[in-house]
């Protein structure tokens, strides 16, 4: 997934889901968004953190 799509897509997933999205590249250089409790950051860079609450 691209930049933009991962961020759009951690968007719409903190608006939909209400919890925190991480925004993250993994080692290979892909982008990708998961709720911020189900990483673990092993290999990955944590670009940005998504709260809905905010």
């Amino acid at each position: 997934m691209t930049r933009n799509d991962a961020y759009a897509f951690a968007s719409s997933l903190a608006a939909t889901l209400m919890v925190s999205i991480v925004v993250f590249q993994a080692g290979d250089g892909s982008f990708g968004a998961v709720p911020a409790d189900e990483i673990d950051g092993d290999e990955v860079q944590i670009l940005q953190e998504i709260d809905p609450f905010e």
